[in-house]
């Protein structure tokens, strides 16, 4: 199948360090949404994975769509100015930080992932941008993560913060306890935080076997597995869901922006956004 791909320019170049054998999520997100900083290897991946589950092109744009919506709510409706996008992936189009300063210039993001590749070509888009910067950790570290320098220097935790982890605890497996995860963040923001999830989900058994088979093989155990709804609604505890609750996000407060209809829906993105009691 690696024949019908054209040549790639970032097929050239890697940061040190990246194996570029074994396919990233965060290069497959990429690709799934048209972008350039993927190689090869997440090319196949991610076909191999639309032909397991054909939806999945679909989904990966309407997860981010709907992240696109939930930070202009936030920040338009709610007044929040301050954005932690855990697992951040690679810089698209309309990330978190021009949505957020669209509505408030002087509004703050910090963008946390664990590959590479998404902190050398973060930190060459956001070169001149003051106000967002992104850092290499491993986004279970709470405590690694609001210690950095750059997190501290930009994020006022006294003050509420919208926390995302959008399409991105699907990766942790329930080792790490990503419901411990999202609890330990919540726990250490100011009251009227947020929180903003999305997730794999499938109630299908087999289905979640299957596609959390072929995610742990393609990236060699760098993943967690797909979960269910109930599963995900528990990573919420006592927070306090904005309307209208937790849902196939395709349907969080759709405003015109969402993406292609998911043909087949094997698994589904689900989730949606939920505030700390003031």
């Amino acid at each position: 199948m690696s024949e019908t791909h054209d040549h790639n320019p970032a097929d050239d170049w890697a940061p040190t360090g990246i194996d570029v054998t074994v396919p990233s999520v965060a290069r497959m997100y990429d690709y799934y949404l048209g972008g350039k900083d993927n190689f090869k290897v997440d090319r196949e991946a991610s076909d191999q994975l639309a032909l397991a589950a054909p939806g999945t092109k679909a989904l990966a744009i309407n997860n981010r769509r709907y992240m696109q919506r939930a930070v202009r709510v936030l920040a338009e409706q709610y007044g929040i100015t301050q954005f932690m996008d855990h697992g951040s992936g690679l810089p698209t189009q309309d990330n978190v930080h021009q949505i957020a300063q669209s509505v408030n210039p002087d509004a703050r993001v910090v963008y946390i992932d664990n590959d590479p590749i998404v902190l050398a070509h973060g930190r060459a888009l956001l070169a001149d941008n003051a106000a967002t910067t992104v850092i290499t950790a491993d986004m279970r570290d709470t405590d690694a993560v609001m210690a950095d320098p750059d997190v501290v220097k930009l994020i006022d935790f006294d003050q509420p913060v919208a926390a995302l982890f959008v399409s991105v605890l699907h990766c942790i497996p329930d080792t790490d306890d990503p419901a411990g995860l999202v609890r330990r963040v919540m726990d250490r923001l100011a009251p009227g935080s947020f929180v903003v999830i999305s997730h794999l989900v499938a109630e299908d058994d087999a289905v979640r076997l299957r596609l959390s088979d072929f995610m742990l093989t393609a990236t060699q155990g760098n993943w967690g597995r797909v979960r269910t709804a109930a599963d995900v609604t528990g990573y919420f505890g006592d927070l306090e869901l904005l309307d209208p609750g937790l849902v196939e996000i395709s349907t969080w407060r759709p405003d015109g922006t969402e993406g292609p209809v998911q043909e087949t829906t094997e698994w589904i993105e689900f989730g949606g956004v939920a505030r700390k009691p003031l």
